[in-house]
């Protein structure tokens, strides 16, 4: 939890830092929110850097669990769009409050998956650099002498229809280059803007 002075939204505001998307992702992310809420957070920052991906469900419910509706990602091949991954308000537990999210070019996979939802449904303004561009969905097909062929099956497109793959999510603002990586760092630049150059009143402005 870290304190903002002159915040527009809020005082306080809670910092998530997700790591991977493990089979515990979701669960850990809404135990996160619950916490945080405990101590009167009224705003988040959920950090993805340096994210590389892991689980694509885990990433799904996620999203979900800021979203109450919207289209969370594309699943496309040659044909055009395969799937469609929504969400319907059935997950969510924090569609409301000012949402950051954080992003570099080591977010990659499910965590562009999710930074993409959320940034082309308005639901969070996202800073920092574009993505890694991680958007191919690749089968391996075993061959005679034993070795494998990775052949690409479909892509990923966020709900703007845009191709993750070597583009990656493109960030609304920039981070300044002195931003913290560091949870302790990252509230320290908020209660003094001036030592890494943020302006943290508009922190949660669009533009």
């Amino acid at each position: 939890m870290c304190e903002i002075p002159g915040s527009e939204d809020s005082s306080k505001i809670g910092y998530i830092k997700l790591t991977t998307f493990n089979q515990n992702a979701a669960g850990s992310v809404k135990e996160a929110i619950k916490k945080l809420r405990e101590n009167n957070v009224k705003a988040f920052v959920l950090d993805l850097r340096n994210n590389s991906g892991g689980l694509f469900p885990e990433g799904i419910e996620i999203a979900k669990i800021w979203m109450d509706k919207g289209v969370i990602v594309y699943i496309c091949d040659s044909r055009g769009v395969r799937d469609i991954y929504e969400a319907d308000g059935a997950s969510t537990v924090a569609a409301s409050e000012p949402l950051v999210v954080l992003v570099n070019k080591g977010t990659a996979s499910a965590s562009e998956i999710l930074a993409g939802a959320l940034k082309d449904n308005k639901r969070a303004v996202v800073y920092g650099e574009p993505t890694y561009g991680k958007g191919k969905i690749q089968s391996v097909f075993a061959l005679s002498d034993g070795s494998g062929l990775a052949v690409t099956v479909a892509r990923y497109e966020t709900p703007a229809r845009t191709d993750i793959d070597k583009v990656g999510v493109t960030p609304d603002r920039p981070l300044p280059a002195s931003f913290p990586t560091d949870e302790d760092g990252f509230c320290s630049c908020l209660r003094d803007p001036a030592s890494c150059n943020l302006n943290a009143a508009r922190l949660f402005v669009r533009s």
